[in-house]
């Protein structure tokens, strides 16, 4: 779904900038395995929009981690652009989208790796 069509460039830079809005961070594997896109495709934007100056980097260990920039002159109205078309996005894609995981699993919990490509 790509409800910015003619605003941003693709697809994938309105999904890197959907998941940055929602989750304050992303780094470029992430992002790509969330929209079932290609981590170079991800990470191609992350950069274009880190040079624009609306993202910032930083590296957390091994991982460059994005976030936006609080110096972009435009990142409130950008953010409720970017609200307004969340709204837009399938209830299912958003909850899925707010769902973070950042603490690791109790050991004896079963891990599920439900990591099915959708076709089509």
């Amino acid at each position: 779904m790509f409800m910015l069509n003619g605003i941003l460039s693709g697809k994938s830079q309105e999904s890197v900038l959907l998941f940055i809005l929602v989750r304050e961070r992303g780094y470029g594997r992430e992002i790509a395995e969330f929209f079932d896109l290609s981590v170079s495709q991800v990470q191609k934007q992350l950069i274009k929009l880190e040079d624009a100056g609306i993202l910032v980097s930083k590296r957390i260990g091994k991982t460059l981690c994005f976030e936006f920039s609080p110096r972009y002159a435009f990142i409130a109205p950008l953010k409720e652009l970017l609200k307004a078309v969340l709204k837009a996005y399938p209830e299912q894609l958003r909850s899925k989208l707010v769902m973070n995981r950042s603490r690791p699993r109790k050991s004896t919990k079963p891990t599920e790796y439900s990591r099915k490509r959708q076709t089509g």
